[in-house]
């Protein structure tokens, strides 16, 4: 049941007579009838009532776009890995509905608007022109990356700062080289086992020499481990022990890794 039915059901004139007499003297009124009106008044204040020539509207506007800019936003964070470039060949199958901006109630013409929700991304107020193109680079280029499911908000902010601030690492000369040199030894191994190993059951490579270097640059747990054991399902794995550590294979398939001076 409405729980101000008793307004409704009340006489309105004597109600307006209340109002109006409140209106002359709130202190003439019942306590009870003064709050009622100063709620009512408040009311209209805060959402009809606007000033004479003021930019009451228009504010309301821009914060209302600046709301849909942040939803835009987040909507790369959950969605972006689907339209990522990570198909050399053909393009990825069409995902709806899209990041267009039609579809967060933006239009073109808000391309060049400056909105304070950049600063929801690490870029300060900006164009929305700039910040999509920030958020394209960092969710929706040759790295598809997927960590809105997880729960624990600590570890969500974690990844954001650095997928949306530090997600573009430039590297020198040097580094280039070994990742160059790691996926030629990834590949060299790839041989190796393929020979050695004629008819094993085992999954390559192939395909996935990349993962190779980046396994290397990163900090990885197998790197302060003293012994373990990777089967050829963990195919980068193998390859990457090979070569960092004294390796030995046996017949089935299961390469067992001794750390240098252990």
């Amino acid at each position: 049941m409405d729980n101000h039915s008793y307004v409704g059901n009340s006489d309105v004139s004597a109600i307006d007579a209340l109002y109006q007499q409140y209106k002359q003297n709130p202190e003439s009124v019942d306590i009870s009838w003064k709050r009622f009106f100063e709620g009512f008044e408040f009311r209209m204040t805060e959402f009809d009532a606007l000033p004479a020539g003021g930019s009451g509207t228009a504010v309301s506007g821009e914060m209302a776009k600046e709301f849909k800019v942040i939803n835009l936003i987040n909507a790369y964070r959950q969605r972006g890995h689907l339209f990522t470039e990570t198909n050399p060949v053909r393009e990825r199958r069409k995902h709806t509905p899209t990041l267009d901006l039609e579809h967060f109630g933006l239009v073109d013409s808000d391309l060049d608007i400056v909105f304070q929700a950049g600063a929801e991304v690490g870029i300060g107020p900006a164009k929305l022109r700039d910040i999509i193109a920030h958020l394209k680079d960092c969710y929706c280029k040759h790295i598809g990356i997927e960590y809105m499911y997880v729960r624990d908000p600590q570890r969500v902010l974690w990844l954001r700062e650095r997928i949306e601030q530090v997600n573009k690492p430039k590297f020198d000369t040097e580094e280039k080289n070994n990742f160059w040199k790691w996926r030629a030894r990834a590949s060299l191994f790839e041989q190796y086992v393929h020979r050695k190993f004629v008819g094993a059951k085992r999954f390559s490579v192939e395909g996935c020499e990349a993962m190779v270097p980046a396994m290397d640059y990163g900090e990885t747990w197998w790197r302060h481990g003293s012994e373990g054991i990777c089967h050829w399902h963990g195919s980068p794995w193998p390859t990457q022990c090979a070569h960092q550590y004294h390796g030995q294979t046996t017949g089935t398939g299961i390469c067992r890794i001794r750390r240098f001076g252990v």
